[in-house]
């Protein structure tokens, strides 16, 4: 079954329009990457200051490839030029959109979907 792999960001109320910009122009980067079977932009509705970026992989070996790719680096590289300033989704026009970020990692091992 999948990998998935969760980037926990800590991003204040005053930038959640700014980050959800920024992954909005991401649009494309991972969907042709080899093993990428979905992502999801997280907004936290009430009670943390948490976004979840999560990614579903079919291998732990198809996300390194990713992260190890030109394409990752390239749309890294975008993020940080969007300000000239930083690196990565969380900087850009303005500074960082997040103050903090983790990468979570699991293993799906049920899965349950509509009927």
């Amino acid at each position: 079954m999948s990998v998935v792999k969760i980037n926990v960001l800590t991003v204040g109320e005053d930038r959640r329009e700014e980050l959800e910009r920024r992954f909005a122009g991401r649009a494309g980067l991972v969907e042709s990457a080899e093993g990428f079977e979905r992502f999801e932009l997280l907004r936290p509705t009430e009670g943390t200051d948490k976004y979840f970026v999560v990614t579903h992989w079919r291998s732990e070996e198809d996300f390194q490839r990713w992260t190890e790719s030109r394409q990752f680096r390239e749309g890294h590289a975008k993020a940080a030029a969007d300000g000239g300033q930083g690196h990565g989704h969380g900087h850009g026009h303005g500074g960082p959109a997040a103050t903090g970020a983790e990468l979570w990692a699991f293993e799906v091992i049920q899965r349950a979907d509509a009927t």
